[in-house]
């Protein structure tokens, strides 16, 4: 055996003998989203350090839609901070006055990070891993604020389903972000072969994974809404394009 396999084996034998210090999130979030309203000048989030024995530092940021790290028009205070063992904090999310540029008339994207940094091991060969959540951030213009009737009748239901060939298209009118997460061919069923989630921009189409066969003509699309709970939708292809005709949230 050649002495360059021998190092790899040895260096992979010695990495998995070495003991992982954290193997589950320490520093918890109180949300899987967070929703900004333009009209607010702020939002704060809930943290806690659910490890009952050690602090941890909780590092904070935001991404635009690409992914890139940014420095407005929306910032965290405090970037890092130190959370003490068992104890709760906060994280703030402010905007800038550069927020006036981005469009009004629809939501924009942005990605919340957290990270735990734990402390340092005073025993050695000791892995240590740093875990991070990272969660949509979306901006909500006072234009597209969330009013009382656009909460009884969400605008989710607006989406329609055209099709092409073997394929649906699914349409998005509204000026809202929505993910889809399951296409199945009926209630409570399983996702179709071939569907992969995604996420919708405001006014925009995307090819729906999964063939229109397997989905059939009463195709049930389940979106995350706002407080992360999946409400399916049930949609009517007896014409084209294709409308929803029946909801199900959760718990009925």
């Amino acid at each position: 055996m050649k002495l360059k396999n021998i190092l790899m084996i040895t260096a992979m034998t010695v990495s998995c003998l070495m003991p992982i210090h954290q193997a589950t999130a320490a520093i918890a979030l109180d949300r899987t989203r967070v929703i900004f309203n333009g009209n607010m000048k702020s939002v704060s989030l809930n943290i806690e350090n659910q490890h009952l024995d050690l602090p941890y530092l909780a590092q904070a940021w935001i991404e635009d839609d690409k992914g890139n790290k940014i420095n407005g028009p929306i910032v965290v205070v405090p970037p890092v901070q130190r959370v003490e063992a068992g104890a709760k904090s906060q994280v703030k999310i402010q905007t800038l006055p550069a927020i006036a540029q981005l469009p009004q008339d629809r939501e924009s994207l942005f990605y919340f990070n957290l990270r735990e940094i734990p402390p340092r091991s005073e025993k050695p060969n000791v892995l240590q891993i740093a875990l991070q959540t990272r969660v949509k951030l979306f901006y909500r213009p006072e234009a597209v604020i969330a009013r009382r009737i656009d909460l009884d009748n969400p605008w989710q239901e607006k989406l329609t389903l055209t099709r092409e060939g073997n394929q649906y298209v699914v349409n998005n009118p509204t000026p809202y972000y929505i993910t889809i997460s399951e296409a199945s061919n009926k209630v409570n069923g399983k996702s179709v072969e071939g569907f992969e989630p995604l996420m919708l921009a405001p006014r925009s189409s995307e090819k729906l994974g999964g063939s229109a066969n397997s989905l059939g003509n009463t195709p049930v699309l389940t979106y995350v809404n706002d407080y992360g709970g999946r409400p399916q939708l049930t949609f009517n292809c007896s014409g084209n394009p294709c409308a929803v005709t029946k909801v199900v949230t959760d718990g009925n």
